[in-house]
Order: C-alpha cells, then sequence, then structure tokens
C-alpha cells in the first residue's frame, strides 16, 4: 500500500509499504478522507518534539474511512462500518482521562503525532484507540468529507462549550482561516446577533462571509480595537476568540472586550513567543473571563458529530480543494499558500 512519510521539516514523500496486520484487539481502516491541518503544517515545517530526529512519521489527524478488517475481540465494530477517528488517545488511567479530558492526558498519544495517520491507504487503529472511543461511527447520513471535518469543528465547539456564547452577544474572532470559520458557524448557531471576523489576508475575508460572519475587518488597514470599539457603540466584543498565534492580540483581546466579557486563547504561541505581558487590572476591573481550550475530548467529538448531522450547519463549504495521495505534496503547498480553506486527501 502506499504512505506519505514526513522524514524531516519539508520533505515528505510516498512510499510503498506493507498492509498492516490487525492483533485480536485493533481494527483495520481503509482511509476515505483525510483533511490537511494546520498542525500538520506546523510540523511539515519545524517538526514536532514526539517525532524523533531520524524517526518518519505518517502525518493526518483528521481521518474518516471504512472498517475492513476486526479483531477477534473487538466488540461493538463491524467490517463495513463507517467511521471517523478522533485522533488524542488518552491513557484512561489518569485523572484528566477519568474525568473525560482525554486531550489533557499528560500522556496522550496522538495519531499523525506520535502514531501514524490518515496520509496513507489504510490505518491500523491500535487497541487503546478502540478501548477508549477513540472510533466513532459516521451518521448515514453524512459524508466521508462532512465526518473527517467534524475534527477541526469539535476544537471549535470545545471553545464554545467553555464560553457559552449567548442569543445577543457580539462575538470577534480574530483569524478568518478553517478554523474560525468553524468559530463563526458554531456562535452563530448559537445566535450571536453580530459576529465580526477579523484578519490580515483579505481572500481569506471575502471566504469568510460565506460562514456567515457579519463583520469582516482588514486589520492590517486600520486599528482592530478602534474598529471593534466603533462596531460595539463603545462597549466591546462580549466574546473574543484569538484564533490565532499573534501575542498583540491577545494583548489587545482584554483591551476590546466588554465588561464581563469572555475571551478565548483558543491559538496557542509559537516557540520563544510564549510569555505574553498581560494587562491584569483590565481582567480585574471589568471582570472578564479569560480562558483557553486545546484541542477536543471524544465527548466533544460526539456532541459535534451530531450537530453536523443534524443539518443545522454544513461543513461542505470548507472543502476548497481535493487530492489524491500521490499528490500530497500540491496539497501541502496549497494549504500553505492560504489561498483557500481545507485541503483533502481523497483516497477511492
Amino acid at each position: 500500500m502506499k504512505a506519505a512519510y514526513f522524514t524531516e521539516p519539508l520533505k515528505i514523500s510516498i512510499e510503498e509499504t506493507k498492509s498492516p496486520i490487525i492483533e485480536e484487539n485493533e481494527i483495520l481502516l481503509k482511509v476515505k478522507a483525510a483533511a490537511v491541518c494546520g498542525t500538520d503544517l506546523r510540523i511539515y515545517r519545524f517538526g514536532h518534539f514526539k517525532i524523533p530526529e531520524g524517526e518518519k512519521r505518517v502525518l493526518g489527524h483528521e481521518i474518516a474511512g471504512e472498517i475492513i478488517e476486526v479483531g477477534s475481540k473487538v466488540k461493538g465494530y463491524s467490517v463495513g462500518m463507517r467511521a471517523v477517528v478522533a485522533p488524542n488517545v488518552g491513557c484512561g488511567k489518569c485523572i484528566m482521562c477519568i474525568k473525560g479530558y482525554n486531550q489533557l492526558c499528560p500522556d496522550y498519544e496522538a495519531f499523525g503525532v506520535s502514531m501514524d495517520g490518515g496520509f496513507q491507504e489504510k490505518l491500523l487503529i491500535p487497541s487503546s484507540a478502540v478501548e477508549r472511543g477513540n472510533v466513532i461511527p459516521i451518521p448515514e447520513n453524512l459524508s466521508y468529507e462532512e465526518a473527517v471535518l467534524t475534527e477541526p469543528f469539535s476544537c471549535t465547539y470545545s471553545s464554545y462549550n467553555a464560553l457559552k456564547t449567548e442569543p445577543g452577544d457580539t462575538v470577534l474572532i480574530v483569524g478568518a482561516g478553517p478554523i474560525g470559520a468553524c468559530h463563526v458557524m458554531i456562535n452563530k448557531m448559537a445566535g450571536a446577533r453580530k459576529i465580526m471576523v477579523a484578519d490580515i489576508a483579505a481572500d481569506r475575508l471575502e471566504q469568510i462571509k460565506e460562514f456567515g460572519a457579519d463583520v469582516i475587518i482588514d486589520s492590517s488597514k486600520t486599528s482592530l480595537k478602534d474598529f471593534v470599539m466603533a462596531e460595539t457603540a463603545g462597549l466591546g466584543a462580549d466574546v473574543i476568540i484569538t484564533a490565532n498565534s499573534s501575542p498583540d492580540i491577545q494583548r489587545e483581546s482584554l483591551e476590546m472586550a466588554a465588561p464581563l466579557g469572555r475571551i478565548n486563547f483558543f491559538g496557542g504561541m509559537p516557540k520563544g513567543k510564549e510569555m505574553v505581558s498581560l494587562n491584569t487590572n483590565l481582567i480585574h476591573y471589568k471582570e472578564l473571563r479569560v480562558l483557553a481550550t486545546t484541542g477536543s475530548s471524544i465527548s466533544d467529538f460526539y456532541q459535534s458529530l451530531s450537530i453536523v448531522a443534524s443539518g443545522k450547519l454544513s461543513l461542505d463549504k470548507l472543502v476548497s480543494e481535493r487530492f489524491a495521495l500521490c499528490d500530497i505534496q500540491n496539497a501541502f503547498d496549497f494549504a500553505l499558500s492560504g489561498a483557500g480553506m481545507k485541503a483533502l486527501i481523497i483516497n477511492d
């Protein structure tokens, strides 16, 4: 079978490899769709601490496919079942896993990071992922493409669940990429009165209108703070989501938030920029709630899949381009260009 291996920064190549042989507690998935994510791009450019130098890895943690083999001791799954894979596999024993936050497990494993992921024709799903509920059946009315995009959507659902956007809220999302689009959709569904989206990429700002953004802001041409305050009659935004990796935006978010506002530091900071100086008086005197979310739990994933299956929103518009596995270099080049939203790897 074919697999795309990341071997070192800026190098990914197709190799012929043996089809996995499963054990009695494992599952073999024929990958039908796998999406290129910002995490894949960061690993491609800079590597990852969970991929030691000299070790190769199949990237791709947004994965959907058809089960083609089931181990003799596996219960609840069958050949022919369509399934999507929640990528973060917790240890199942620590306090975070017990509480249901598998994404915060200190010893987590992840498809496409510490384990081979979806940019291959067949994916072996180990017993740990099978036993802990990471293999989730796809509702009949969803395509593989919609199912695979539930993974990034589930991360924004986790953000929404923490922020509790309410009808009438004004929402500011800084970042107009695929994640920003998912934030727009979930906050629109929650009843936000006005959704403002800021970015420095004009083409993405135009695209974000399709997902329900009410106001777009090119922050390369205007003061973001001044614009937001003008749009909110000087009050500020009730909800702010920093879907980017800018320390300046995190600092400025405190100034742009309304009293009792909620702020989610959704995007992590790059290495060397982790230390961000914040005016905590703004947090204190405006009684702001400043929080963060990272990834999503398996519960978030199930909830997100049910929302998408309900038809109340559609993830189809997120797909900008589709590529064959053998054309994965072009898929990465497209994703890195920022020209569209999501690039998908499709296997027949």
